[in-house]
């Protein structure tokens, strides 16, 4: 659960909540100009002068989005922090400020919190994000995270999921699958280590897979290089579920259908190598395993030599009226109506 598990532990009632709160969040100094206010009042005070500002927030659960068998408490912190962050770069924004609150039982040691608060601060180092405020409660089962994340954007430059046209190109940056096909061999290994306790797993052929999952990064550096491109997206949305339900979501929201190119669609090979290990399609994965954190956008076709050949983005279809439907164009040019089978956090927990 987190690294210095042999140290002596402090109970969280030795500090309280205002001295837990003093004490994970004496590191966390400001860097931006917009903070003018951080911890230690009663509310955060920004000044963004005249940007326009972006707000959004998501709450993880012991049990329902991750599993402390297998996932490190600063790891924790830093894919909090990461699937707040997506969804401002979503927006074609930059993120600048968080704010954390979390929800604990007495289970966990003051220093189980403090490797949670390091994975936090280490993101908001990278990403350059101030850590702003937030709350801490007690918890009777188990651990909740909640972070909100604040951004900043021009008007002119924010990007919905309601502004694609027909015959818009698709596109989408990285590669998909692997965030999934990491949790699959980690949920093995947990079977493995529970039948035989001694057993020393040998996961170096599935680090890019397990890093995937346990240690997301967010596409910060996808708004400034479409702006480098000059390109601006018509509608964007991050991929957390699963690449057919955020196509489908672009699609709802813009009024339109489309046609989405098995072929197209890019796999690491150690995707397709682990797929074939597990016997499950690496294709079905990279429609519905979620968990990616890459970015789907559509862009005018007139657009397209901008972005040809660039690395990290990928065109995989295209837009059209809503009248044609949405489809996934297969390898033997079959068109199969595309369908959300993202993970749904209503109807499932990591067991």
């Amino acid at each position: 659960m987190f690294e210095n598990s042999q140290e002596n532990k402090t109970n969280l009632s030795e500090l309280g909540e205002f001295g837990l709160i003093d004490h994970l969040t004496k590191n966390f100094k400001p860097k931006l100009d917009s903070t003018i206010k951080a911890i230690g009042d009663d509310a955060a005070v920004l000044d963004f002068k005249n940007k326009q500002s972006i707000i959004t927030t998501d709450l993880l659960v012991e049990g329902v989005h991750f599993d402390l068998a297998y996932m490190p408490l600063k790891h924790l912190g830093y894919k909090a922090v990461m699937v707040n962050l997506s969804d401002v770069y979503a927006m074609n924004g930059k993120a600048t400020q968080i704010t954390v609150s979390i929800a604990v039982s007495n289970r966990f040691p003051v220093e189980a919190l403090e490797e949670l608060y390091a994975g936090i601060q280490l993101a908001s180092k990278i990403y350059n994000v101030d850590v702003i405020g937030g709350d801490t409660t007690s918890s009777t089962s188990g651990l909740l995270i909640s972070i909100t994340a604040l951004g900043i954007a021009e008007k002119e430059e924010i990007v919905y999921r309601n502004g694609a046209k027909a015959n818009d190109l698709l596109v989408v940056t990285g590669d998909l699958g692997a965030a999934y096909m990491g949790l699959q061999v980690l949920e093995r290994e947990k079977e493995v280590f529970k039948a035989n306790p001694n057993s020393q797993p040998d996961l170096d052929q599935y680090t890019y897979l397990i890093e995937r999952q346990l240690k997301p990064e967010a596409r910060k550096d996808i708004p400034p290089l479409l702006k480098d491109l000059g390109v601006l997206p018509t509608s964007m949305i991050d991929i957390s579920d699963g690449l057919s339900s955020e196509v489908i979501h672009l699609c709802k929201n813009s009024k339109l259908g489309a046609n989405l190119y098995e072929e197209k669609i890019p796999l690491d090979p150690a995707v397709i190598s682990v797929c074939e290990e597990f016997e499950i399609d690496s294709t079905m994965i990279a429609l519905s395993g979620g968990e990616d954190y890459e970015l789907l956008f559509t862009i005018a076709q007139e657009d397209y030599d901008k972005i040809k050949g660039n690395p990290h983005l990928t065109v995989i279809g295209h837009m059209t009226q809503e009248s044609e439907g949405m489809h996934l164009v297969t390898r033997a040019n079959q068109k199969l109506p595309l369908i959300a089978r993202g993970w749904n956090s209503m109807e499932n927990k990591k067991d």
